[in-house]
Parts: structure tokens; C-alpha cells; sequence
């Protein structure tokens, strides 16, 4: 296919509101006309409440954005709420969030680093139809397009090796029923895994086997993906899973990132996931890059023990797999950082603040799938260079 790229009017509008003790980091992306995305975090400013005026605050601050800041037009896809008790918190959180226009949805166990008790991601559509196939797949659809959210997929098999096969096959199945398919419509996974440094093994060795079946191996492609800790409310939940396909996009759509100047391709140390993805349509380009830490070419970890030296070159391996995606750290809609330590947040926010402060991110407490790596982030860009040969998003 001859690929002939078209620029369209892009909008990115990046701001921060403040409703109370809640803060907002809304990235919204526009074209002019179709589709409008938007990325809002949510964290609250002030950690001594309870968790229940925490949620509460939350919530309003989620309902005033809603109502007054976004369009009438936008639909929820996708919300994840980062807790720092999930066992005590969830069934109240689930309480509360029956009252919240439904969508896919995700809770884990991963403290905002802040001292709070609870942070929000949600991503909003406008001009978008909604259809929900199940209590864990949500439909997003527009111009021939399907978005399909998955949140919380868990089980409760004896391990998790057993638990990351049964997640994986369920989902292919759920994607089966709606006539797609992990190889040519999977976008990105995101698998929590309890206690990572002991059952990240598990999680890899599982997931290698099912890709294998798929035809998913180091010839063709892996998905983009973050394997981090994160836990479910139920303790018997080892490894829980969200995940994000397209229908209605071809192969020539679909761009993978390996920035091979800084990063190794993920098999060379046993994992199979890809450094990022690009889908591109008419009006668009969607970036997403996985979890990425201080790395080299090599495989090894660069700058051991130093936080803020890892930092930088994590976000240096960032800005390298957006580049070559024909994209940049300014057109981050939104980004999650991970840390191992709490005692590592202060000079980490500070280090962003000043050298990236029109970075949306949310800093949480989850620790990196190997334990020399003190920190990870993993973002989602968008830019206007669309591709006419493409329908628009």
C-alpha cells in the first residue's frame, strides 16, 4: 500500500482544573470535526480524609467535569481507579460507582504516592455510539469502528501461571464471540500481577505459551503491554488483566516501536510484549507505549540503585519510541508512573516538575517486574498525522 499521510488541524488541549481538594489533568485531542478524545486524571491534593470523603470528593469532581467541562456528546470508554487498600476499599468504591454512566472499569490495588487513597484515570469519546456486551467488555463504536474496553478480567485458578492461561484463552474467546481476534485486533494488555517479584515467572511463562498457539512469536508480533504489580480485592486473585482491541482496522494500520538504538527486542530476556504500538487512521495516529524502564540495547538495566539517573533515561527510552512513531513527549495525553520505593516519590515529582512539566502523569506505588528497576511509566500519545487512505477514528 502506498501510504500517503494527511495532516489534519490537530488540537491538543492540555489544562488543569482544580474542584476543591481535587486535581485534574484533562488532555483533550481535536480535529475540528469527528471524534474528540479525552485523557483526565484525577487525584485529590489533601491525604488526611477518609477513604469515604476522599471517594466522595472524587466522585463530585467526576461528576462537575461531566456536566460542565465536557461536551454533551462524550461517552465514557474506559476508567481505572488506583486504591491503597483495595480489600477494604472496592465494595465501597463499587457502591458509589453505580451511580457513574457505565463502562469498562478497572480497580487495583497500587497507592497513589501522594499519601491519598484513591486516583482516577478515565477516557472519554465524544461523537461515539456505547453498547456494553458483558460486565467487563464495553463497546465504544464510530465510523466503522469498534473500540472494545475489557477491565478487571480475573479468575481464580491455583497460580499465576494458571490463572494468566485461563485469563488469556477466556479472552480470546470473548473477542472470538465478537468476530475478532487477538493477532490482528488486539491493541494493548495490562496484567497486575500480586507479589510480581514472585509470580511474574508464572504470568511470562503463560502468556509465551498461549501466544505461541496464536501464532504470536518473535517472527511475527507480540502486543504492547504492561506486566506490573497491582492487586486485586479478592487475595486469591494472583493476576487480573485489562485490554483494549479495535474492530474494523487492517493490518497496514498497525506500526510496532523498537527504537533498537536504546531498547532490545523484549524475547532476548524471555518476555514476550512489544516496546509500543501506533495505530493510524484518517484524521489520527494513537500511540501507545508500554511500560518502559531504564533499559538499553542490551537488555541490562541502566544506572543501578540511582533513581533519578533511571528516570531519565526511562523517559529518554520514551521520547526515542515516540519519535519513531512521528511523535513527541508534548503529545502525551496521559502517563502512569510506577516506583518501587515510597521513599523515592518526593525527588521523582520533583525531577518531573522540572523537567517535564506539561507531562500529565499520575505517580503510583507498584513495583517493576524486576527488582533492579526502581521505576517505569507507560503513556498515551496522539497526533494529527492521519493517513487518507484510512478511514477517520
Amino acid at each position: 500500500m502506498i501510504v500517503e499521510k494527511q495532516k489534519t488541524k490537530r488540537s491538543v488541549r492540555k489544562e488543569e482544573l482544580a474542584y476543591g481538594d481535587v486535581r485534574i489533568q484533562l488532555s483533550a485531542f481535536e480535529t475540528g470535526k469527528g471524534v474528540t478524545e479525552y485523557h483526565v486524571l484525577l487525584s485529590l491534593e489533601r491525604p488526611s480524609s477518609s477513604f469515604e470523603q476522599q471517594l466522595k470528593k472524587l466522585q463530585n469532581a467526576y461528576n462537575t467535569l461531566v456536566t460542565e467541562d465536557l461536551p454533551a456528546g462524550a461517552v465514557p470508554a474506559f476508567r481505572r481507579y488506583f486504591l491503597s487498600d483495595a480489600a477494604n476499599q472496592t465494595e465501597r468504591l463499587m457502591q458509589q460507582e453505580r451511580e457513574n454512566t457505565f463502562c469498562a472499569l478497572s480497580i487495583v490495588q497500587q497507592p497513589p504516592l501522594n499519601g491519598t487513597k484513591i486516583a482516577l484515570w478515565a477516557y472519554f469519546l465524544s461523537e461515539a455510539t456505547v453498547h456494553s456486551h458483558s460486565t467487563v467488555m464495553h463497546e465504544v463504536a464510530h465510523n466503522g469502528y469498534r473500540h472494545l474496553w475489557s477491565g478487571g478480567l480475573s479468575n481464580k485458578a491455583a497460580n499465576a501461571e494458571y490463572q494468566t492461561r485461563l485469563l488469556f484463552n477466556d479472552y480470546i474467546l470473548q473477542l472470538s464471540g465478537q468476530g475478532v481476534s487477538l493477532v490482528a485486533n488486539c491493541i494493548r494488555t495490562w496484567l497486575f500481577v500480586q507479589n510480581v517479584d514472585v509470580n511474574y515467572a508464572g504470568v511470562v511463562k503463560a502468556r509465551r505459551e498461549v501466544f505461541l498457539t496464536q501464532n504470536l512469536n518473535e517472527t511475527t508480533h507480540y502486543i504492547a503491554s504492561t506486566g506490573i504489580e497491582g492487586r486485586h480485592a479478592d487475595p486469591e486473585v494472583l493476576v487480573q488483566m485489562d485490554a483494549y482491541s479495535v474492530d474494523g482496522i487492517c493490518p497496514e494500520q498497525i506500526q510496532y516501536l523498537y527504537a533498537p538504538t536504546h531498547l532490545n527486542p523484549t524475547y532476548e530476556y524471555g518476555v514476550t510484549f512489544e516496546r509500543g504500538v501506533t495505530v493510524t487512521y484518517g484524521d489520527r495516529k494513537q500511540i501507545y507505549i508500554s511500560g518502559t524502564a531504564s533499559i538499553d540495547n542490551r537488555g541490562e538495566i541502566v544506572h543501578p540503585g540511582n533513581i533519578l539517573k533511571q528516570t531519565g533515561r526511562m523517559l529518554e527510552n520514551i521520547e526515542v519510541l515516540l519519535q519513531e512513531a512521528g511523535a513527541g513527549l508534548k503529545d502525551v495525553m496521559q502517563a502512569i508512573v510506577y516506583l518501587r520505593d515510597t521513599a523515592d516519590y518526593l525527588p521523582v515529582k520533583k525531577y518531573l516538575q522540572t523537567h517535564y512539566p506539561d507531562l500529565p502523569h499520575l505517580i503510583v506505588l507498584a513495583p517493576v517486574c524486576r527488582p533492579g528497576w526502581l521505576i517505569e511509566t507507560e503513556c498515551i500519545a496522539v497526533t494529527g498525522e492521519g493517513n487518507k487512505n484510512f478511514k477517520a477514528f
